[in-house]
């Protein structure tokens, strides 16, 4: 861990930070501020399809204009989209706070690049520790994120609003950061052109493995993740509650970044692939026993140890899959299949929460492990087959 990779790390927790609060807030606020209660999650679901229209946009703007003045104007983008979102809830707007949350997925789309970025700022033997332990610092978004939602809701007579200026606070620390981090110049151009055509690289079973896992993996966490305060809500449990297990849900995110890329490194990419998805079976097993405050916590709890294990599993997979000069547009690629997934479950997870309730939820989620099985055995497969010749 050099000096860059710190502060990398510590950028990461105040993204999560960010993205903790939303995903605490966001449903909330929409569900006091929504025509209809099935629309609760739209404002989550904005952020993560503002997400999914920016993945182009962010990627030329990375090859434009470099790591740090790129992920600079993320968090410029980040501090007016949170002012939005409050002048939203003062003005009891729906519509503007879903706009806000469009807006504020330009940042999401572009933050979610930190993690490859860490890649390139370690040597060339551990890129995987370096992803891994940057994750980790999103540990610092688990203990501020749910905390900051819970003291700063109630600053102004508005609900929330004060928790969204807050936010535009932390956008404002992370860009300071970020101004110290020196990142490596982008590669000269040569005369291959860039490299191959995208076309050519997701044709790859290791990038098509990467990209399925990764996305499932994520979309699977969103769709329990989001419908969590809005399900803990109708169980009459209190703000605090929910704070708190999201609070132990993010710590299991990113607790396991410490030594995640050390198990990659020992045992291999796909074990530990596999052993986020048991997990995640396990949180649906959990999470059907009851609804009682441990049942979350537990449920949730082992939602985001599996999700660490998948989403470093599958980023570290997808860095064999192209060069410096294919970089962008293969991380674009791969963003766009996860915020196209996050989009569809924070939608679906609202839907069903508040038509079917908890229990159908998790029922539902069994779909996306299982096709993320079958891909992870199919890599393996492949591998073996290829070892054995």
């Amino acid at each position: 861990m050099n000096r860059n990779l710190w502060l990398l790390t510590f950028c990461q927790g105040l993204f999560l930070t960010n993205n903790v609060a939303f995903i605490a807030i966001n449903g909330l606020v929409g569900l006091s501020l929504a025509p209809r209660g099935w629309m609760a999650t739209l404002p989550v679901m904005a952020y993560v399809v503002g997400g999914a229209l920016s993945t182009g946009l962010v990627a030329r703007t990375q090859r434009r204009f470099g790591r740090r003045r790129s992920f600079q104007i993320g968090l410029a983008v980040a501090l007016v989209s949170a002012l939005l979102c409050a002048q939203a809830a003062v003005w009891k707007e729906f519509w503007l706070l879903c706009l806000a949350t469009v807006v504020a997925g330009y940042y999401n789309a572009n933050a979610n690049l930190y993690r490859f970025a860490a890649a390139e700022l370690a040597a060339p033997g551990w890129r995987e520790k370096a992803v891994s332990m940057v994750m980790a610092g999103g540990l610092i978004g688990a203990v501020i994120g749910p905390n900051l939602a819970s003291v700063t809701r109630n600053w102004f007579e508005v609900p929330f609003a004060g928790a969204y200026m807050a936010l535009a606070i932390v956008a404002l620390a992370s860009m300071a950061m970020m101004q110290f981090i020196d990142f490596p110049a982008p590669p000269a151009k040569s005369a291959t052109a860039g490299g191959r055509p995208l076309a050519e690289i997701a044709r790859q079973p290791a990038f098509i493995v990467a990209a399925v896992a990764g996305s499932l993996g994520f979309g699977v966490m969103n769709l329990l993740m989001a419908a969590t305060p809005i399900a803990m809500q109708v169980c009459s449990l209190p703000f605090e509650d929910i704070a708190f297990v999201l609070e132990w849900h993010v710590i299991g995110m990113f607790a396991p970044g410490f030594f995640t890329g050390h198990l990659i490194r020992r045992i291999g990419v796909l074990p530990v692939m596999g052993t986020g998805l048991l997990l995640n079976l396990s949180c649906v097993a959990v999470a059907l026993s009851g609804v009682e405050l441990q049942q979350f916590v537990i449920a949730l709890f082992l939602l985001g140890i599996g999700w660490n294990f998948l989403f470093t599993g599958a980023t570290t997979l997808s860095l064999a899959t192209f060069t410096a000069e294919e970089k962008d547009r293969a991380q674009g690629a791969l963003n766009f299949c996860m915020f196209a997934t996050l989009a569809l479950t924070s939608f679906a997870s609202g839907v069903l929460v508040t038509t079917q309730g908890w229990r159908l939820l998790n029922f539902g989620s069994l779909v996306p492990l299982v096709l993320t099985a079958i891909a992870l055995l199919w890599l393996a497969r492949r591998r073996m087959v290829t070892a054995a010749v």
